[in-house]
């Protein structure tokens, strides 16, 4: 299994690819806001796990199990951003928010967490009900 800081590359390799067609060392470096060279050393890494191909000057390709679970970490993302989104976090929180429980969570609680926006997400109205009761608790704050 990668590291977080494996998983930040293979999730932003990921991105790149699908978005732009290809991933080179310096757009990863500045999505990452990391040197080049934190970058090669990385994908040399990533190469050696087999998680992807790595050419120097020529560029790198996912293997199957880099696109496997680049997609996963991707859509881990997502999902913590919807849930975020659900219960109300505010939109300037989310995605500072996600990046900073993304790694500590087990796939178990995304796998839960994942059922519990399925949840609210089939009945809108549970996320209505939802947002009356945090306009409730907050109004009770304020008026203590």
């Amino acid at each position: 299994m990668p590291t977080p800081s494996m998983e930040d590359y293979i999730e932003q390799i990921y991105l790149l690819i699908t978005n732009k067609g290809y991933a080179r060392v310096s757009d990863i470096a500045e999505a990452l806001d990391v040197h080049p060279s934190s970058v090669t050393k990385m994908v040399q890494k990533l190469d050696r796990e087999s998680y992807l191909h790595y050419e120097r000057y020529r560029g790198l390709i996912l293997t199957s199990k880099g696109k496997k679970i680049g997609k996963r970490l991707v859509d881990r993302h997502d999902l913590l951003e919807r849930f975020l989104m659900i219960i109300g976090v505010d939109k300037a929180n989310i995605y500072d928010d996600v990046e900073g429980i993304e790694h500590h969570l087990s796939w178990n609680s995304i796998d839960r967490i994942g059922d519990l926006v399925q949840y609210f997400e089939e009945s809108p109205e549970r996320i209505a009900e939802l947002k009356l009761i945090q306009e409730k608790n907050e109004e009770e704050t304020a008026n203590q």
